[in-house]
């Protein structure tokens, strides 16, 4: 509630100080191109999978049936009624270059005629809730469905003399491996990577989907077929302009899936068939 309700009346007050004006301080639009806008969807991509977070936890939503794809929908709702917001209030007062210039703090440079610098510091208090926040919330989500992979045994799991269960194992990997990723990678770069590995994901999600569950689940067939193919365009536009941009991060991003699509591969041809009743399971 900190985090949004922040963000929903610091973008108000940036509205209200420009007079409510919707239009572009930019005297022109930038020319970049269709593949340009299509890898800005690919990286826009990531600021909408929050509600991965709820389907990760649908175990302990209380019927979940009715209630996860109601939550993912008002999650979608709020998403896009923030950025929209924030991005009218940073792009009628900011222009194009000036939002280049600013980066993560392009809130606060287009509150700063109105708050000075007390946009600067309401903006970095807002930031630190929302990280803060997010990393809970994220690292509950991945470490549960960690867990539940290991369950299936799915992932192979080392306890490494640790105490506890299953679950407070894959939270302590999670955290080390987030902060590996924070060590050697800033933050765009950490968001470049994010979305290859999270859109090579939803395209294997989506075709297991289709392939696998058809008969079990009531499905249009045409919904996982065409997320792949919106999946596989924002993918290639991305990788092709963040290519031109910094061709290493695409390189690791790429080294890193083939070695954990090889891993699995081989994991599971070492571990060979088990019961598939992986609730009674236990590596």
């Amino acid at each position: 509630m900190l985090k949004v309700g922040g963000i929903l009346a610091f973008a108000g007050a940036v509205l209200w100080a420009a007079g409510f004006s919707f239009r572009s301080a930019s005297s022109g639009a930038a020319d970049t191109g269709v593949g340009g806008m299509l890898a800005a969807v690919a990286l826009a991509i990531l600021a909408y999978k929050g509600f991965t977070t709820i389907t990760n936890s649908g175990d302990e939503v209380e019927n979940p049936h009715r209630n996860v794809g109601r939550s993912i929908v008002i999650s979608l709702v709020i998403c896009v009624v923030v950025y929209l917001l924030v991005s009218w209030a940073v792009g009628s007062t900011l222009t194009i270059s000036e939002i280049v210039d600013a980066r993560d703090y392009s809130l606060a440079e287009a509150a700063r005629p109105a708050f000075g610098d007390f946009g600067v510091t309401f903006t970095v208090v807002i930031a630190i809730v929302a990280t803060g926040s997010g990393l809970l919330a994220s690292l509950f989500a991945v470490s549960r469905m960690l867990a539940m992979l290991t369950d299936m045994a799915l992932i192979p799991h080392r306890h490494f003399g640790m105490p506890g269960g299953i679950r407070q194992h894959t939270l302590v990997y999670t955290v080390v491996v987030a902060g590996i990723l924070a060590v050697f990678f800033d933050l765009s770069r950490i968001a470049a990577i994010g979305a290859i590995f999270y859109l090579v994901m939803d395209i294997a999600i989506q075709w297991g989907v289709f392939r696998h569950l058809r008969g079990d689940i009531r499905m249009r067939p045409w919904v996982p077929l065409a997320a792949i193919v919106a999946d596989t365009v924002a993918l290639v536009a991305f990788t092709v302009v963040k290519g031109r941009q910094d061709w290493s991060i695409v390189v690791i991003a790429v080294g890193g899936i083939v070695a954990i699509f090889a891993f699995e591969a081989l994991y599971l041809r070492v571990r060979g068939p088990v019961d598939h009743d992986h609730s009674q399971h236990r590596p």
